[in-house]
């Protein structure tokens, strides 16, 4: 069906100054644009007229860090996303996640996966490869665009199990083909967490050439890279060093410096930045505008407790003495290992969700307070809850602060992402990241222009993830659009009440049907799944 868009202000996404126009929708293409079309000629056609008076017309939000991987399958229309404004999301972060998956692992990684992107029983999880995972995802018919990362925790654990260890040369060889056969199958890159398991077990030299066969393709390889606090600048160099050494893109996920006692690295941080930039590696980069993060619980855990899965963590956490030693190695650290508790304290560190309902009350408890709730020792009260929760809890951590947020915003590497987990009570990034930039920086804080604002949240992560026809309101684009008003467009949620849809969001259209109408959701889906064809991410 036609759609007419009258009197709207164009922030086209291109960040060139923003102007007056009408836009004429034909199904899901962008037919035209113009200073004016006849609203009456259109409605002869059969075009559904909206008057965006007041309000500016931008291309749909591209979420570059997302965690609905799991929610897509159960509750496709994944509303906290679509309702900001949200038209394309990009899964598979961190280097775990859904696909690939074979068959004997299933029990042991819904263990591991469940902390991050939680757990159910509503569908069938012997997909085993990305291929079948992504038709999964069309079969419910998402709510928005999906594109997919595969995950290096994913195809480790498919080449060689989840034990602490090298790969061997035909280990190593195993995993560049999996690499191989999801990319071909649609992945747009390879993503890896270095600090959850099994990614952490790995080396440098595992990850370049990996990478080289995702540089084949021309995809990105996305990286919670290995520290954000203490050792982030050797991180970085390691970082760099793959970009180097395989000719991959590098897409640094949630950028940030996090713990007081680092927020003087920064100007280095972004020293190393410009530096690869001269070398010729390709590098971006996304950010949430918030200076509290979140995650799964089980990090806080030094790194040995996680050797051999959830099962495995489950059994130390069982042990006393095992126990004495993870405090022990809390409190004084180990070389080379982001340590939660030192940068952010056990009472910036909050409990976000629980598995069952046993544990609800810890929920949106610091682990002091929940040491308190439980009339023991706070950390002792922490391994109880992950214990009985078989480590599926999730957590929110404040680490850094605003100047450092506004810094990193205004990077050319930058684009938006919510980065947010959608169990419990979550980060409210999740129901805000994108209408928070729009009101609290660029209308209030003035730190980014509407325009370069619009930019970072849809052409740059359409350009650096190579999605074909999408990121720009444009004639023959993708008619994915998100309409609010400028005046008003605000996050609504707060780390209290986080549960919260913004203010201002008042259309969002996908692929040419309206999921947004007047601030409410309409219950259509029209998305769907987004893959890589050789250099191009198209449907």
């Amino acid at each position: 069906m036609k759609k007419l868009i009258k009197n709207g202000f164009i922030a086209d996404g291109s960040g060139n100054p923003g102007y007056k126009a009408d836009v004429l929708l034909n199904d899901e293409i962008i037919e035209k644009i113009a200073p004016t079309i006849d609203a009456a000629t259109a409605e002869a056609e059969g075009a559904q007229v909206i008057d965006a008076e007041g309000l500016v017309v931008a291309p749909g939000f591209i979420d570059t860090h997302s965690h609905s991987d799991l929610r897509v399958l159960v509750e496709p229309e994944v509303a906290p996303k679509v309702m900001q404004g949200i038209t394309t999301e990009i899964l598979g972060q961190d280097g775990i996640s859904m696909a690939p998956l074979p068959k004997e692992y299933i029990s042991p990684w819904r263990k591991n996966l469940a902390g991050l992107d939680g757990d159910s029983d509503q569908i069938d999880w012997n997909y085993e490869t990305t291929e079948n995972y992504l038709n999964m995802i069309d079969q419910v018919k998402p709510g928005l665009n999906e594109c997919y990362l595969v995950p290096h925790g994913n195809i480790r654990m498919e080449a060689m199990g989840l034990e602490n260890r090298l790969p061997n040369d035909e280990e190593l060889e195993k995993m560049c083909a999996i690499t191989r056969r999801e990319m071909e199958a649609g992945a747009v890159g390879l993503s890896t967490g270095l600090i959850y398991m099994p990614c952490a077990y790995s080396e440098s030299k595992e990850i370049i050439e990996m990478c080289k066969v995702v540089a084949e393709y021309d995809g990105l390889f996305v990286i919670h890279q290995r520290s954000e606090a203490d050792t982030i600048l050797d991180s970085m160099e390691e970082v760099i060093k793959i970009g180097r050494e395989s000719g991959v893109k590098i897409h640094y996920s949630h950028f940030k410096v996090c713990g007081k006692k680092n927020w003087d690295k920064v100007d280095k941080v972004i020293e190393l930045l410009e530096e690869a930039k001269k070398e010729g590696i390709r590098v971006s980069f996304d950010q949430y505008p918030y200076v509290a993060g979140s995650t799964m619980l089980g990090v806080i855990l030094p790194p040995w407790v996680h050797d051999g899965g959830t099962d495995k963590v489950l059994e130390r956490l069982a042990d006393p003495e095992l126990r004495k030693k993870m405090v022990y190695d809390i409190e004084h650290g180990i070389p080379g290992w982001d340590n939660f508790v030192e940068f952010a304290g056990l009472d910036q560190i909050f409990v976000t969700s629980v598995k069952t309902d046993k544990n609800k009350d810890a929920i949106g408890l610091n682990l002091v307070e929940l040491g308190a709730l439980r009339g023991k020792d706070p950390y002792d009260a922490t391994f109880d809850l992950l214990y009985e929760e078989e480590n599926a809890v999730g957590m929110v951590d404040f680490y850094g602060t605003e100047e450092h947020v506004i810094r990193i915003m205004k990077r050319p590497e930058m684009n938006a992402c919510t980065d947010g987990l959608l169990g419990g009570k979550p980060h409210p990034r999740v129901y805000g990241a994108f209408p928070r930039i729009l009101g609290k920086y660029v209308r209030e804080e003035k730190a980014l222009t509407l325009e370069e604002a619009i930019y970072k949240m849809t052409k740059k992560p359409a350009t650096t993830f190579n999605m074909t026809g999408r990121g720009e309101v444009k004639e023959g684009y993708q008619a994915d659009l998100c309409i609010f008003n400028p005046e008003t467009v605000i996050d609504k949620g707060t780390f209290v009440d986080p549960v919260q849809y913004p203010e201002g969001i008042e259309y969002v259209i996908v692929g040419g049907e309206l999921a947004v109408e007047k601030g409410k959701h309409t219950g259509r889906r029209n998305g769907v799944v987004l893959r890589k064809k050789g250099k191009e991410v198209i449907r």
